[in-house]
């Protein structure tokens, strides 16, 4: 799903916003978290003067993140050339507009003996395109730590042959994203028990941002392609180069730049440029009917009247009768009508034109949790992945379709998609 960013006419403050100091607006190997420019990064916009019904105290910059940062690891391009192999085509995981992701091995810091897997980002070395960006995702991933936000572990920023060298190295995610699970190109599909922990686990994470913290941090880019899926099928968030600073004291939005992904960013955004955290409730909503119905929030290569997921959904879901319509085919088989209607619900509640009407993340969790943690028809704990192939034979003249075993530490590779297999 391509990212948009409308050409729209910003206020005064926030063009000052957007101006990065000269060590950050010309990369160099010294830019990385400099405290003294915590507050010129793209996390900061300006504030409004409209008054928030419950606002709390929040500061306008980040906290001193100098003990959180201390513990990030400084690597070599030379070391982290050697971890990818050169960055080999083989170790790729991972492409997109600001640069590509590799799979590759480092020393562990607890235990220099023991190999550990990670996932390196390279940002593109010609010009400064993702530069503020970089420097967003080490300032977030700096102060913030949660079990439902991927692990940054460390940088590199150094001259290199072809000019500055910026990289970013996190905990490695084996079962990649969900997006990649739910695309109609992939041979295997999450099963409902898992995309319900999934909704649980995302959920928290962006209680966590909203709510956990003495500040606030707007993700601004909520997708399914941005939560990534660890061993054990945890869902956690990534890539935060988007993320802002949510308004202060006694204000309810911050005035910014639109950018997002098309389906996911909430009408008023789009509209006005209005940025409050329930932008970020909107696009978890969006989210939610993605896990029912396995479907994108906008898929051009649908029917014209099914391309737009929430337009589409809304002919289903106010009668039970046809509610089946929309949950994924290839749940086929799995007890899911009831809690997915209950799901359903809640996506409705983060849904609501009126900002205000919308719950907060922590509400949207406490709703959620129930969901997630009830018993449902058939015991899917030990099957996070449901994946089929066609048998050889065939009965009554029609090819039989046979469940084969769960994968575990699945990855996709673009190179290696195939067309995908009937799942039951």
């Amino acid at each position: 799903m391509k990212c948009f960013m409308p050409c729209i006419a910003e206020t005064k403050e926030e063009e000052e916003s957007r101006t990065v100091k000269p060590n950050l607006a010309t990369p160099s190997p010294s830019a990385f978290l400099d405290e003294h420019d915590l507050a010129s990064t793209s996390l900061n916009a300006s504030d409004t003067t409209t008054s928030t019904e419950s606002s709390r105290s929040r500061n306008t910059q980040f906290p001193n993140s100098s003990k959180r940062s201390s513990d990030l690891r400084q690597f070599t391009f030379l070391e982290l050339k050697e971890a990818t192999k050169k960055f080999s085509r083989s170790t790729k995981i991972g492409e997109g507009g600001f640069g590509s992701v590799y799979k590759g091995t480092i020393r562990s810091s607890e235990d220099p003996s023991r190999q550990v897997d990670v996932a390196i980002k390279q940002l593109n070395s010609t010009g400064n395109q993702g530069h503020k960006e970089w420097v967003t995702e080490v300032n977030v991933l700096g102060v913030v730590e949660h079990e439902n936000l991927v692990q940054l572990i460390g940088y590199c920023a150094e001259d290199g042959e072809r000019g500055i060298q910026r990289l970013l190295v996190y905990e490695y995610m084996p079962n990649s994203s969900v997006d990649n699970h739910l695309s109609a190109r992939s041979e295997t599909t999450l099963s409902w028990a898992t995309r319900l922990r999934i909704a649980r686990d995302a959920a928290r994470g962006l209680a966590y941002l909203h709510e956990g913290m003495e500040f606030q941090i707007i993700f601004r880019d909520f997708k399914s392609a941005n939560i990534l899926l660890d061993e054990q099928w945890n869902a956690k968030l990534s890539d935060f180069g988007l993320a802002r600073l949510g308004p202060s004291e006694g204000r309810s939005h911050v005035s910014t730049a639109v950018v997002g992904t098309l389906g996911y960013a909430a009408p008023e955004y789009i509209h006005t440029g209005h940025l409050s955290s329930k932008n970020d409730v909107w696009s978890y909503g969006m989210f939610l009917y993605e896990l029912i119905t396995g479907r994108r929030p906008l898929d051009r290569s649908r029917p014209k009247r099914e391309q737009k997921l929430l337009e589409w959904v809304k002919q289903y879901i106010s009668d039970p009768k046809k509610f089946q319509t929309i949950i994924d085919p290839r749940l086929k088989g799995e007890d899911v009508l009831g809690s997915a209607q209950k799901l359903s619900h809640v996506a409705n509640r983060c849904l609501e034109k009126r900002p205000k009407l919308r719950p907060t993340m922590t509400e949207v969790l406490e709703m959620v949790t129930p969901i997630a943690e009830a018993p449902i028809g058939m015991d899917n704990s030990k099957r996070p992945i449901v994946v089929a192939e066609e048998e050889d034979t065939c009965r009554n003249g029609k090819r039989t379709i046979k469940p084969n075993k769960v994968l575990g530490g699945w990855l996709v590779r673009i190179a290696s998609l195939k067309r995908p297999k009937t799942v039951i």
